[in-house]
């Protein structure tokens, strides 16, 4: 091997990277004590940036192709060494390469239950969790801000940050999106939606750029879940009150039922007693309604005599067991004989 052949193979012809494992947002080209020789190939390939420092200070980017390193492909850097004229010799700088395609699944999530503010139930405590996906957007800014002068810089460096950013914007995105929070917990999308709005920004401050969020789960404490049980239960009957005590009664009988099989005692006598009183107040007062509207249209003897015996047999199973007293019983009756007259 001659003189020559030794020395021209301590310059770089060709500049490229493959990437060989995931996670890697930036990787810098190894240099050692080589130069790039004038003219040599630069090869970005989609989804990659490359950029080229000198002395410390940035220099020139460039996107997906090919590219043969000139004065005239080198503009920033041409200027930065003082280049009067076409230069002919070797350069050194340092060759930094990005990767800008999606960083997808990633994760975040509250390891402990964090409180918001809500104009409905004041403080809220919630568990959330989900990913999320991003990119390198600007390549520049993410060298200074971010990954900086290491050979390497991954996901895996990042990932704390970017959690921490989530955990740290999820009061601030309800609160300024005016939705409340029943409405939040119960549309997962429009959470994740009012996320991404709050994240975007932080994310550009880096360098980056949010293309995905989810919230794949949202967790209610108990008591703020039985609310929302409720609410849910009362969109399907409305606002008709009658339908509401029949709604409320029907939840509290499997309880009664359950209590009274078990000997839940006292506690449990006493739910079934609500229940029932709710329930034969709604059977007299659906049937007094019926009355009532067959006589303000003058047919009052198109009651049918069994209707009014299947009732009072009923309020007569509600008097045997307790829950209507003799009293009430009598009164109940009267008044539902008197419909026959």
């Amino acid at each position: 091997m001659g003189l020559m052949d030794f020395v021209k193979k301590q310059f770089i012809d060709i500049i490229a990277w493959t990437e060989d494992s995931d996670g890697t947002l930036a990787w810098r080209f190894p240099m050692a004590d080589m130069e790039i020789q004038n003219g040599a190939s630069l090869t970005v390939r989609e989804s990659q940036v490359a950029l080229f420092v000198n002395e410390g200070k940035v220099a020139d980017v460039f996107g997906p192709g090919t590219h043969r390193l000139t004065t005239q492909t080198l503009p920033v850097l041409t200027y930065l060494k003082n280049w009067d004229k076409l230069f002919e010799s070797p350069f050194k700088s340092d060759v930094y390469f990005f990767s800008t395609r999606q960083q997808i699944d990633q994760k975040w999530g509250t390891p402990q239950p964090i409180t918001i503010r809500d104009k409905d139930f004041g403080a809220v405590r919630l568990r959330a969790f989900g990913n999320f996906s991003f990119r390198v957007a600007d390549a520049k800014l993410f060298y200074t801000e971010i990954s900086g002068t290491r050979e390497r810089y991954g996901v895996n460096d990042l990932d704390g940050q970017l959690r921490g950013l989530v955990l740290q914007n999820i009061s601030n995105a309800i609160a300024s999106s005016g939705i409340p929070f029943l409405d939040l917990a119960a549309n997962q999308l429009v959470f994740a939606q009012a996320l991404t709005t709050q994240l975007a920004p932080e994310f550009t401050k880096l360098g980056l750029q949010l293309d995905t969020m989810t919230v794949q789960n949202l967790s209610l404490p108990e008591d703020l879940q039985k609310v929302l049980d409720q609410k849910i239960g009362m969109g399907m009957v409305g606002n008709d009150m009658a339908k509401f005590m029949q709604y409320q009664t029907a939840q509290a009988i499997p309880k009664f039922a359950e209590s009274a099989g078990s000997g839940g005692g006292i506690a449990g006598d006493a739910m079934g007693l609500g229940a029932g009183v709710a329930l034969g107040q709604v059977l007299a007062q659906n049937l007094a309604g019926g009355l009532q509207g067959a006589a303000s249209n003058g047919s009052a003897a198109g009651v049918k005599a069994e209707d009014v015996m299947a009732t009072l047999e009923k309020l007569g199973e509600l008097k045997t067991k307790g829950i209507l007293t003799q009293d009430e019983f009598d009164a109940k009756k009267a008044e539902l004989l008197k419909k026959l007259v």
